[in-house]
């Protein structure tokens, strides 16, 4: 086999891997930015959920507490803004953000009515509504996972290089108001 012979061979096995590894990180990038649209729609379920309950919390609350108006009214307009397709996930972030501060406002309210307290549908709605901020928690991290790992390809050679030809742009991560989910709500006895 002569020299020019093995040169072609050369040049040509590392063409094709140099076309493999390029189908492989393009496809990687592809399949990661499908990971994370999986996981928003995962988030988006539960939020969907989150938001179907708030309306039967206030229901029962309303019965109690009725001339609480200002609180049932907040609660209900932060339920309506949450509910909007956002712009972005920075927006619905903030708009779930708000929403939360107004559910804990509405669920301090049942420590001025000690019937409401001890009512088994709000204490059935609080303990779905628990449930569904632990299903919220867990998939906002598995989407932020996903996030970080596109966002790495984004930015990495030569991933990157693909995803601008795909037109793959870095994501957003779903972030809450860490102030507002690690307080403790303020319970005023003369509410």
């Amino acid at each position: 086999m002569s020299a020019i012979a093995v040169v072609i061979l050369v040049a040509a096995a590392i063409v094709v891997i140099v076309l493999i590894a390029a189908i492989a990180t393009n496809n990687r990038v592809v399949r990661v930015e499908n990971q994370v649209e999986e996981s928003w729609r995962q988030v988006d379920v539960e939020l969907v959920r989150r938001h179907a309950l708030i309306p039967n919390l206030v229901s029962v609350v309303k019965g109690y507490a009725a001339h609480e108006q200002s609180v049932l009214e907040a609660v209900a307009t932060a339920r309506a803004q949450a509910e909007r397709p956002s712009a972005s996930v920075d927006e619905q972030g903030a708009d779930e953000a708000r929403l939360t501060g107004e559910v804990v406002r509405l669920l301090a309210l049942r420590e001025a009515y000690p019937d409401l307290k001890a009512d088994q549908q709000f204490l059935a709605l609080q303990h779905q509504l628990s449930e569904t901020e632990d299903r919220i928690a867990a998939v906002r991290r598995f989407y932020n996972g996903n996030v970080r790992a596109l966002n790495n390809l984004v930015d990495s050679f030569p991933s990157g290089w693909f995803a601008r030809r795909a037109r793959v742009g870095r994501a957003e991560y779903f972030l809450v108001d860490e102030a507002d989910v690690r307080a403790a709500p303020i319970i005023n006895p003369r509410l």
